[in-house]
C-alpha cells in the first residue's frame, strides 16, 4: 500500500478494460502508477453483478472475438505475464450468432469462406454483390489488423493511409457500400444484422468499423469462462503486482492542469493526488469539457466535442429462470420481426414509441457457461434481452442525467416508461424463445441512465462517440495537453474489450516510445508472472477487483 506524499508516475481516471491496459503496461515497465475508479468496483462495461446469491449477470461481455491462437486479446494479456489468468471458451465455430428474420434463419460460423458460403446458401439472389461486400470488408479489415501489428508501428498518424481499401472505403458510410453492391432489403439486414456490437445503424456506421466488428469475430467467438469481470480482476493483479494501486469509490472532479501540462487530479473529496502524466478513460465528452476544461484545448477539438453524436445506447433485462431453457445452441440469437433493419434505425433516431420492441439481442449466459458455479444453480437458466432505444433523456421523462445529479430513480414518468419497455421486451422475447414468464425467478431491467450511473458515460451509450467531425473520425490517445492522454470507447481504435484493450496498449505505447503491440503480439513478455498472487480456494475476480485497499 503506498501514499500521495511523493508524486505518481501516472494516474489513470477510469478502471474500465482500457484504463486497466494502459495502467498494467505502464506498470510493467516500472511506473508507479495509482487507478482512480468512481464505482465500487473496477471493470467498467466488463463489470459482473450478483443476484439473490445465486445468479452472477454479465453487464457487457457476451462474447469476445479472436482470443484463439494468434488472437489480439490473449496477446495482450501475455504481454503482461497474465496469459494463463483467464481461459476462453470458444463459441460453436458452426454458428456463434444465429440471425432471425421473418422466414429466414442463418447462423453465422466462424470464417471469411465459411461465412461467404452461408450467405450464398440464404441469399441467393444476392451472390454477386455479396461477393463483391464481403472482399471489402475483408481487404479495410486485413489492412486495419496490418497496420497494427506492423513492426515499429507506433500510435497516431492517419491509419488510413498507404492502404488501398482503407482509403476507398474505410471512412465512408456503411449503407454506401451496400448500395454500392447492389444488395436487396434483405441481404442488407442480414448484413447490418449484428450493429448493435457497435450501436451504429448503415447510415452512421464506417465500413472500417463494421469489417473490423465482423473480422473480429469471424476469427472465432469466445466467452471467458468465470464471466467479464476475469478480464479485469487479471489487469488489476498485474498492476498491483508490479507496484501500482487501485482506488475504487475514488471520483475524480477535475484533472489538474497548470500552463499546457497535467499536474494531477483533484478528487470530489478535495484529495489531489500528483502525477505528470494522467490517463483519462472517464467518458471523452466529459474528460475535455468537464473534467480538464475546454480551455486546455484547441478550438476544433472543443467544436468537434460539443457537436459530438454519441452511439445508441441499450435497455437490457437480466433473467433467471427456475428451469431449463428448451434444448437450443449457446448462440446469441438476432431477432427481427422485419427484414428491413435500416427502417428500425430511422425509428430509432425519431424517437421509438416505449410499447415497441422489434428487435433483440439474446445471450444465453448459462448455455455459454454450463455448470459455473456463479451464473445460476443447476436446473436453471440465465439470459439476457437487450435492444437499442433513442438518444437522449426525454424517452425517460427526465431532462437530467446521474452524471449531472439529475435524480431518477423513484421518478414516477421513468418508472412507468421503464414498465412499459419491460413488458415490451418481454413480449418480444417470448415471440422469439419461447413462453417463459411464468418461471422467472428473477427479473432487472437496466435503461440508459443505469449505464450512466455506474460508468458516467455521455447518454449511458456504452459505444462512446458515433460522431467526431468528419466521417469515421475519432480522438487519438494523445490530447494536445502535455501529459494528458485519453483510452476508452471513443478512441480511434474501437469500442468493445478488444478495441479498449487494443487503444491501452496503444496509449501505453505512445508514453513508452515503444512499439507494444507488435512485441507482445510477436511473443514478448514485458510483466514477471512470478510477481503474480496465487489464487486459492474462493478465489473471487469481484473481491480483486476491489482493490487491496477494498476502496478508498
Amino acid at each position: 500500500m503506498t501514499d500521495d506524499t511523493t508524486p505518481w508516475d501516472a494516474i489513470v481516471v477510469g478502471g474500465g478494460l482500457g484504463g486497466l491496459t494502459c495502467a498494467a503496461y505502464l506498470a510493467v515497465a516500472g511506473r508507479r502508477v495509482l487507478v482512480l475508479e468512481q464505482h465500487d468496483r473496477a471493470g467498467g462495461n466488463s463489470h459482473v453483478f450478483r443476484r439473490r446469491r445465486v445468479y452472477e449477470f454479465d453487464v457487457g461481455v457476451h462474447y469476445i472475438g479472436d482470443c484463439g491462437p494468434g488472437g489480439v486479446v490473449p496477446a495482450i494479456l501475455s504481454g503482461l505475464g497474465a496469459g494463463d489468468r483467464v481461459r476462453f471458451h470458444e463459441l460453436d465455430p458452426d454458428g456463434f450468432d444465429r440471425i432471425e428474420l421473418p422466414g429466414l434463419a442463418v447462423d453465422v460460423p466462424a470464417g471469411w469462406a465459411a461465412y461467404r458460403d452461408r450467405l450464398h446458401r440464404a441469399l441467393p439472389g444476392d451472390r454477386a454483390g455479396l461477393d463483391v461486400f464481403l472482399g471489402v470488408c475483408r481487404a479495410v479489415a486485413g489492412e486495419r489488423r496490418g497496420s497494427l501489428l506492423a513492426p515499429g508501428g507506433l500510435p497516431g498518424g492517419d491509419w488510413t493511409s498507404g492502404t488501398a481499401a482503407l482509403r476507398e472505403w474505410g471512412r465512408r458510410p456503411l449503407g454506401e457500400l451496400l448500395d454500392h453492391c447492389a444488395l436487396s432489403v434483405r441481404a442488407r439486414t442480414v448484413l447490418a444484422a449484428q450493429s448493435p456490437n457497435y450501436g451504429l445503424g448503415p447510415g452512421q456506421a464506417t465500413v472500417s468499423t463494421h469489417a473490423t466488428v465482423t473480422d473480429h469475430y469471424l476469427r472465432g467467438a469466445y466467452y471467458p469462462v468465470g464471466g467479464g469481470q476475469m478480464l479485469a480482476a487479471a489487469l488489476v493483479e498485474v498492476i498491483e503486482a508490479h507496484g501500482g494501486e487501485l482506488r475504487t469509490r475514488s471520483r475524480v472532479a477535475r484533472i489538474d492542469i497548470a500552463g499546457r501540462a497535467v499536474t494531477g487530479v483533484t478528487l470530489a473529496d478535495g484529495r489531489s493526488p500528483a502525477a505528470p502524466l494522467v490517463v483519462s478513460n472517464a467518458d471523452y465528452r466529459r474528460t475535455v469539457l468537464e473534467l480538464a476544461g475546454p480551455g486546455h484545448f484547441s478550438a476544433n477539438v472543443v467544436a468537434r466535442t460539443r457537436d459530438a453524436a454519441m452511439a445508441l445506447p441499450f435497455v437490457t433485462l437480466y433473467v433467471a429462470l427456475d428451469r431449463e431453457l428448451p434444448p437450443r445452441r449457446e448462440a446469441n440469437l438476432w431477432w427481427y420481426d422485419t427484414d428491413d433493419v435500416e427502417s428500425l434505425y430511422r425509428e430509432l433516431e425519431e424517437g421509438r414509441p416505449a410499447d415497441r420492441v422489434r428487435s433483440l439481442f439474446i445471450s444465453f449466459s448459462s448455455l455459454k457457461s454450463p455448470g459455473g458455479h456463479r451464473i445460476c444453480p443447476p436446473g436453471h437458466a440465465n439470459f439476457q434481452l437487450m435492444t437499442l432505444c433513442p438518444r437522449g433523456y426525454a424517452p425517460w421523462g427526465v431532462t437530467r442525467g446521474p452524471a449531472e445529479g439529475g435524480r431518477y430513480r423513484r421518478d414516477a414518468a421513468y418508472l412507468a416508461r421503464k414498465a412499459q419497455l419491460t413488458e415490451a421486451m418481454l413480449r418480444a422475447g417470448e415471440r422469439a424463445i419461447g413462453p417463459f414468464r411464468d418461471h422467472i425467478t428473477h427479473l432487472e431491467p437496466a435503461t440508459p441512465l443505469s449505464q450512466e450511473r455506474y460508468t458516467l458515460s455521455t447518454g449511458g451509450t456504452p459505444y462512446g462517440l458515433a460522431r467526431w467531425g468528419g466521417p469515421g473520425a475519432r480522438p487519438n490517445t494523445a490530447t494536445g495537453v502535455t501529459g494528458l492522454h485519453v483510452v476508452g470507447q471513443s478512441t480511434r481504435y474501437g469500442s468493445g474489450v478488444a478495441g479498449v484493450m487494443t487503444g491501452g496498449v496503444m496509449c501505453a505505447a505512445g508514453i513508452l516510445g515503444r512499439a507494444l503491440m507488435p512485441e507482445v503480439y510477436g511473443g514478448a513478455v514485458l510483466g514477471d508472472p512470478g510477481l503474480l498472487p496465487v489464487r486459492g480456494p474462493g478465489w473471487d475476480p469481484l473481491a480483486v477487483s476491489l482493490g487491496r485497499r477494498g476502496g478508498r
